[in-house]
């Protein structure tokens, strides 16, 4: 008997995620998963402090406490965005299961199927997995070489309501761009005119590789209509699942509510440890590592693509995060050249446009992540990626330029 199902479920199987993680063979190079570097992670430095935790008087580690988290870890993470540029206070920041489940919260908060919700086309894979479940109605916002197009924006909102924008405006996910000064003013213009909430995901914002960052949306917003998430997972590692949330009051007071019913609380144990990393170790520091080893990285898939690439192929020029983005001419589908000859023939991944988009009908595209191989199988990566692409563009008559040039 066939099992009665929700329809999020036939919703979100489609989203592609799982195949950002599946498993490979050990020939393979992949610029698929965003990946940070596994020899970055402070192994030593976090065996210590978690060890150190259970060894305090009077310790409660293994012990039930509340939604909101662990208050010195709130008020660590509170004064860190603040000497970066986002303002928060320690009782409206939220500790929670990574940054995607701040992503699920807001989304089970604000949506009701057939919402309108405005994303950056393309945007990350996991934000379309977990906003899927809600059923929004979809509207596809592009995304420039300085941002999302504010302007296609604004047409849009002058034909439908829109209750909730997402958008990544620090080294975006997948195309590593960043949002403008101008437009971030823009944005929240908008969102006081015509009446909506931005969900503003900011996991690459310390991850600046030309020491520049803009003002978060959050400091620009001054009418609690802007929720930031953060996360440990690209400056410590990702398999703590630690991120945060902050939000006005009243936004904040109904996602607390929320994180109650979904799993009563983060991980007491690793609340604790990191808590206790932070107060041995110098985490900006840490970060500046993270940074020049990266930015080397980054240089090397830039200078690989450069060598390699044949002039049809288009990428851009990120100053920081984590991801390339990479276009063809529209007659190169880069999904089903990934499965037909990418992966079997060239043994090297990475993720086709067509999931980064609700509507799932871009297919002329790639995301390229530079942070998770070493330089060696960078170069090596992306001649394969080359050999093949040569080949096929040998067929492609008439390319069609890309709106991020080299």
């Amino acid at each position: 008997m066939e099992k009665r199902l929700a329809r999020r479920v036939s919703r979100t199987a489609q989203s592609g995620l799982g195949d950002v993680f599946a498993a490979s063979n050990p020939n393979l190079i992949s610029f698929a998963a965003g990946f940070p570097a596994e020899d970055l992670f402070p192994k030593a430095a976090l065996k210590k402090a978690f060890s150190d935790i259970f060894d305090r008087p009077g310790n409660d580690t293994l012990q039930y406490h509340d939604s909101l988290g662990l208050k010195p870890l709130r008020e660590k993470i509170a004064q860190h965005l603040n000497q970066t540029g986002t303002p928060a206070h320690a009782d409206q920041l939220m500790l929670t299961q990574g940054a995607q489940q701040g992503i699920d919260l807001v989304a089970r908060l604000v949506l009701d199927p057939g919402d309108g919700l405005a994303v950056e086309a393309p945007t990350y894979i996991g934000a379309l997995a977990s906003f899927d479940a809600y059923e929004p109605t979809y509207y596809e916002i592009p995304v420039a070489a300085d941002g999302l197009d504010t302007t296609q924006l604004q047409k849009t909102l002058l034909q439908y309501d829109i209750k909730l924008l997402y958008t990544i405006p620090d080294y975006q996910n997948p195309t590593g761009t960043v949002m403008s000064l101008s437009k971030r003013q823009t944005l929240i213009q908008l969102a006081e005119r015509y009446n909506f909430i931005i969900l503003e995901d900011s996991p690459y914002r310390d991850l600046t590789y030309d020491q520049h960052t803009l003002p978060s949306l959050k400091s620009l917003d001054t009418n609690g209509r802007v929720i930031n998430l953060g996360s440990f997972s690209k400056i410590l590692a990702p398999g703590l699942r630690l991120g945060w949330l902050t939000a006005e009051t009243e936004l904040f007071d109904n996602l607390v509510e929320l994180k109650a019913g979904s799993d009563v609380e983060t991980s007491s144990v690793i609340m604790q440890g990191v808590n206790t990393y932070l107060d041995q170790n110098d985490l900006d520091a840490h970060i500046q590592v993270i940074r020049d080893s990266y930015t080397q990285k980054m240089n090397a898939m830039l200078t690989a693509l450069q060598q390699e690439m044949p002039n049809q192929i288009h990428y851009n020029t990120p100053t920081g995060g984590f991801f390339i983005w990479l276009t063809a001419p529209t007659q190169i589908d880069m999904g089903q050249l990934l499965i037909k000859r990418m992966m079997p023939e060239g043994n090297v991944s990475y993720v086709p446009a067509k999931n980064l988009f609700p509507s799932k009908q871009h297919n002329n595209a790639a995301r390229l992540n530079f942070t998770g191989q070493s330089i060696p199988n960078i170069y090596e990566g992306i001649h394969r990626m080359a050999t093949i692409l040569k080949s096929e563009l040998a067929h492609v008559e008439q390319p069609i330029y890309a709106a991020f040039n080299r």
